[in-house]
């Protein structure tokens, strides 16, 4: 479906089927607008999805925010680009309609650090995140409550981008502050595992759907 402009390319499907949240999908270093919208109608069949491209462009690959090597973030974009990611959120709601308690952002890599920096620096924006292969993006000066937050994040155990220990101490971040999270280990490394998915797509039906099955009327009939 056509965007309407919002500072942001992106792609906007609405929902097919009633009851279902609203996808946020943030790719990886590289990606753009359309890679994840697969992932989300996997894990959510007839959810809407909204897909923005990162603005940023490292050696041509779009991003979310500046990094000044790997793994070592640039803070000062990486906050200006997460307000500009929220205000986005923010228009997209008035544009298309749809419910602003209802929203969950789905995000691999650069994509899942932003997604984690939304959640630190604006408590309440999202309904909860599904984070693939993310890393702690900042430590905020404030301490957000995250009651009602809940939060899926999965690692590699031998990813060489993202050390465990990161994904870890963000899974610890979060749940110190209030945020219902679920970590998952998969034994590869950086690459999206269907492991994975499956776990995020099981966790999604019990934590966001209660546990609704298809004779009952869930999101997942």
């Amino acid at each position: 479906m056509s965007a309407v402009p919002l500072g942001f390319q992106h792609r906007w499907i609405p929902p097919s089927r009633d009851g279902t949240p609203t996808l946020v999908l943030l790719h990886g270093t590289g990606g753009n607008e359309q890679d994840l919208l697969p992932l989300g109608a996997a894990l959510v069949p007839g959810a809407a999805l909204l897909s923005p491209r990162g603005k940023v462009l490292e050696n041509g690959m779009p991003r979310y925010f500046r990094r000044l090597a790997e793994g070592v973030f640039d803070l000062e974009d990486l906050r200006l680009r997460t307000r500009e990611l929220a205000e986005f959120l923010q228009g997209a709601t008035e544009a298309y309609g749809f419910d602003p308690g209802g929203v969950i952002a789905v995000g691999y890599s650069n994509g899942a650090n932003i997604a984690g920096s939304l959640v630190l620096l604006y408590p309440g924006l999202l309904r909860g995140a599904i984070l693939f292969h993310a890393q702690v993006p900042l430590e905020p000066e404030d301490e957000p409550d995250l009651a009602g937050t809940r939060v899926f994040l999965s690692g590699g155990c031998v990813d060489p981008l993202v050390p465990p220990t990161q994904t870890q101490r963000l899974a610890d971040m979060l749940g110190a502050r209030g945020a219902d999270v679920r970590l998952h280990w998969e034994p590869g490394g950086h690459a999206l595992s269907q492991g994975e998915v499956t776990a995020a797509r099981e966790w999604l039906r019990v934590s966001i759907d209660g546990g609704g099955a298809a004779e009952d009327g869930g999101m997942y009939g």
